[in-house]
């Protein structure tokens, strides 16, 4: 039986005055990967977001592993074992690669080391002495995610992680995630790249309006594709 490590029931979230958020339903099991699928401003990000507390308010409950974790402000959640890799990577582009790479607290035990993190992304490697901010796109990306699994979080949530790279780097991220899910990790991607997405997951979850429309398993994926093709255009 696989383990429950997060369920959103009800949840609603706001930025200001603005209601993004409309009760969002979902799970997600120990060791899974999970994408959320929807265009551009159904309330992806924003779930993601609302895990980590990083909305202006939440209403609802969010369960991490057991906690109940509404009321927690985001640095008690990433304390919780959740390691949150951004759209925008925030990477510290006058540091070196490497003094990124060593920069997070941890958040639990079992942090990937800097050998494990070089094997996994040689390019970063190669780079290490290199200021952030003369990285590539695909470099940056694959520091931002590196730099979450120096925390020993277990619980991923990966966002557009794919978006504007090259193809060989997207296929390196697809390899990582398929690594790390070998490894026990638990990943909940938002993804607008599709044919990046859907080898990868277990499960899929559409989300439109702040809601979610539509949940299904790998193996529905095929039958799921006229639906998906409608309310993704893919």
């Amino acid at each position: 039986m696989s383990t429950e490590l997060l369920r959103l029931n009800d949840v609603h979230a706001w930025y200001g005055e603005s209601h993004i958020l409309h009760g969002i339903d979902l799970e997600v099991n120990k060791g899974e990967v999970v994408t959320l699928l929807g265009r551009n401003g159904s309330g992806r990000t924003t779930t993601l977001k609302a895990i980590m507390g990083l909305v202006g308010r939440r209403t609802g409950s969010v369960m991490i592993n057991g906690t109940q974790a509404v009321a927690l402000p985001p640095h008690r959640i990433a304390h919780l074992g959740i390691g949150y890799c951004p759209e925008e990577r925030g990477i510290f582009t006058s540091l070196s690669c490497e003094e990124n790479l060593l920069l997070p607290p941890p958040v639990a035990s079992g942090g990937m080391s800097l050998e494990e993190i070089y094997a996994m992304f040689p390019n970063l490697k190669e780079r290490r002495a290199s200021p952030g901010g003369r990285l590539s796109g695909g470099e940056q990306q694959m520091l931002a995610v590196a730099r979450v699994l120096r925390t020993g979080a277990k619980l991923l949530l990966l966002d557009e992680i794919s978006e504007g790279l090259a193809p060989v780097i997207v296929q390196a991220l697809g390899r990582a995630i398929r690594t790390l899910r070998e490894k026990g990790l638990t990943i909940v991607m938002v993804e607008q790249n599709f044919r990046f997405a859907a080898p990868l997951a277990d499960r899929f979850y559409v989300i439109e309006h702040g809601q979610v429309i539509e949940r299904f398993g790998a193996s529905e994926l095929e039958a799921k594709q006229p639906m998906l093709h409608e309310v993704l255009g893919v």
